[in-house]
């Protein structure tokens, strides 16, 4: 079997412009990879509308850097007359009508849709397992999670089944998983990338963003992916750079600010040590890292829970079994039709989720919990920010801790939110954050290092993430063999 798909994206292009491969060949890569063992990182299939597309490439100009590439989406973002099902029974039989908006951007460059990727239900969760489907597993050891909620986006990557592929993020759900499963997994400033298509779970804090094996792939998706939608009136207009154009530049220079918080006794001692290493490479090499403190970080669970929760029973009210999503067979009147409907169309952790943000929304409870939390939230952005008056950008460990076995933390409904204590903070203020691999623990599990920027700064992260990445040269596939 071929591995084109471990090489890099400008690698693929110049063999697709030299015309030594296709892009049939690639697609036909991933489809046998995927029949070899495919993780559990899909739900639905694109292979024979893929392989059209593949052909129909054949006879066009290779006009952009993601031409005839294969990518994987999350099951949460719309694709047209492609099953979407959000990992959930209540939506497992819907098509979508439209694309959207990242879907119509990707294929504009001629990328090509292997399929969508399996997930946490509606994005609700951090290990995969809240999945109505069999849940997909961590390419590095198959006994552990992958993370989530974008679980089969990061498991796709990261097994190479494909080289590239989109997740979501509204509290760590593509930086979360890309530490788990050694990759580069990237959530934008909030309104970088439109939201257009994205089924909602939390729409202050969700953002689509790219998962790739390496820096530059990720850098050059996301200009893709980038800019300005109509559609969406909470997407920014603000100027989509080159996000590549800092990458190898020297980083002598640079100001660096570490949390105290982030490196607390909370964190597994290999994962803090690793981030130590980085800490100290970065200073060898001109950078100045200083400790500080951030106040209300701390708070980052119980906000999270109010705000995340309170816009999900919100946003999942529109599934009624009335316009679209799973119907009920046996009902004798409205309520018993709404009841049964949503009782049978969603799973359990979904439905907690749904009980927790309706009461934090009803009465005087929006007073007591929303409203306040909301204010919180104001004061946790502000002083985050004020990070960035003194440094360039902020770093730290992704996770508290490495990959665990399934099942691990499905006795306690509150475990799983500790996993995403460290990245909730960047989606409450909307700033970019990235996750990068760093290294193993001693099981040879990898370590995700955060670097989070100010608002629009994705190039700064890009910058400092590609020379730690050269310094670092770690091969980073599951199955060996170096990443180029």
């Amino acid at each position: 079997m071929t591995n084109y798909l471990s090489k890099s994206v400008k690698e693929l292009n110049a063999l697709l412009k030299s015309k030594e491969i296709k892009p049939i060949d690639l697609v036909n890569e991933a489809f046998s990879k995927i029949e070899e063992n495919s993780y559990n990182a899909f739900i639905t299939l694109n292979k024979e509308e893929a392989i059209k597309e593949a052909l129909e490439l054949e006879n066009m100009e290779v006009d952009n850097l993601l031409f005839g590439l294969p990518i994987a989406i999350k099951d949460n973002i719309c694709t047209k007359d492609l099953k979407t099902t959000c990992a959930s029974h209540m939506l497992d039989n819907f098509d979508p009508i439209y694309d959207a908006t990242v879907i119509k951007k990707i294929k504009d460059c001629h990328m090509i849709i292997i399929g969508k990727t399996n997930m946490d239900e509606f994005a609700m969760g951090s290990t995969g397992e809240t999945s109505y489907f069999p849940f997909a597993q961590n390419p590095w050891n198959t006994s552990k999670v992958p993370g989530g909620s974008s679980s089969g986006s990061a498991a796709c990557v990261s097994g190479r089944l494909t080289s590239l592929a989109l997740g979501s993020d509204t509290g760590g759900s593509i930086r979360q998983p890309a530490s788990f499963c050694g990759l580069v997994g990237l959530k934008p400033t909030y309104g970088r990338v439109s939201r257009y298509g994205l089924i909602a779970f939390a729409s202050s804090l969700d953002q689509i963003g790219p998962m790739t094996t390496n820096v530059m792939d990720n850098a050059i998706l996301l200009g893709a992916i980038s800019g300005k939608d109509d559609n969406d009136l909470t997407s920014s207009d603000s100027e989509v750079t080159h996000f590549t154009h800092l990458i190898g530049e020297d980083v002598k220079g640079m100001r660096i600010a570490v949390p105290n918080y982030y490196m607390s006794d909370v964190i597994n001692s290999e994962v803090r040590n690793k981030v130590k290493d980085i800490i100290s490479l970065l200073e060898k090499n001109g950078c100045t890292v200083d400790y500080v403190d951030v106040p209300y970080l701390e708070y980052a669970i119980p906000l999270y829970q109010t705000i995340a929760l309170g816009e999900a029973s919100s946003n999942l009210a529109r599934f009624d079994g009335i316009k679209f999503g799973h119907i009920t067979d046996e009902f004798s009147n409205i309520e018993e039709l709404y009841k049964k409907s949503r009782s049978e169309g969603f799973g359990a952790e979904v439905k907690r989720r749904i009980m927790i943000g309706s009461y934090v929304l009803s009465g005087e409870n929006a007073n007591i919990y929303f409203r306040k939390a909301l204010k919180l939230r104001k004061e946790m952005t502000d002083a985050l920010v004020k990070v960035f008056d003194n440094y360039d950008l902020i770093i730290g460990p992704t996770n508290t801790n490495v990959a665990y076995d399934f099942g691990l933390k499905t006795d306690d409904a509150l475990k799983c939110f500790y996993d995403d204590l460290l990245t909730i903070p960047v989606n409450m203020a909307g700033l970019p954050g990235l996750s990068m691999p760093i290294g193993f623990n001693s099981e040879k599990l990898p370590i995700g290092m955060h670097i989070i920027g100010n608002y629009f700064k994705e190039d700064v992260i890009y910058k400092l993430a590609s020379f730690i990445e050269k310094e670092l040269d770690l091969d980073m596939n599951p199955k060996g063999g170096k990443i180029c």
